[in-house]
């Protein structure tokens, strides 16, 4: 068998019509006096600088300043917690992982939502970190219902609650970063 020749780190025009000058190397010293000569380079705020920036551009929610996502927030808790209520008084048997609801799993959902929107409209920090949180497991489990998804329709609906309940939270969160924390005693 014969053998291969490897040009290694030669790329371009061959031997032949190279020019017999030899290149000059600029070296790094060199190119730090230039670029100091020239226009200052701009330096990027570092993140920490960022984030001092985004702080002091937010303002506390005034007295009674309720946001558009706390709002929907609201209804959002409210209708989760009356049609859970309502399709079980109404005698639908949804399954959940191949067992069905009882009473008293449903009587603590929906007074856990109704905890949530209560606590939301009020402001209160403890409901709307709740509420995000409830959130983010509610899509992270339409996205593990996603893999095994079994009709377009249902893929729809993953999709859709995967995108409206990941918006939400995005938007929670500026939220959240606004309301201010209670203050306690010995503080």
């Amino acid at each position: 068998m014969g053998q291969r020749r490897r040009k290694r780190g030669r790329r371009g025009r061959p031997e032949s019509s190279r020019p017999t000058t030899t290149p000059v190397v600029t070296t790094a010293p060199n190119r730090e006096r230039r670029r100091s000569a020239a226009a200052p380079v701009a330096r990027h705020p570092s993140s920490e600088e960022r984030n001092a920036a985004v702080r002091a551009s937010l303002a506390p929610l005034a007295p009674g300043e309720r946001p558009w996502p706390v709002k929907v927030s609201v209804a959002v808790a409210l209708l989760l917690a009356a049609v859970n209520l309502g399709l079980f008084i109404a005698g639908a048997k949804p399954s959940v992982g191949g067992t069905q609801p009882k009473l008293p799993e449903i009587i603590v959902f929906s007074a856990l939502m109704l905890a949530c929107a209560i606590g939301m409209w009020m402001m209160r920090y403890w409901a709307l970190l709740g509420f995000q949180t409830l959130l983010a497991i509610g899509v992270v489990g339409f996205c593990l219902a996603l893999i095994r998804v079994s009709s377009a329709v249902w893929a729809v609906v993953c999709v859709v609650v995967i995108g409206a309940g990941g918006f939400l939270f995005v938007k929670l969160v500026r939220v959240l970063s606004r309301v201010q924390m209670p203050k306690y005693p010995g503080q």
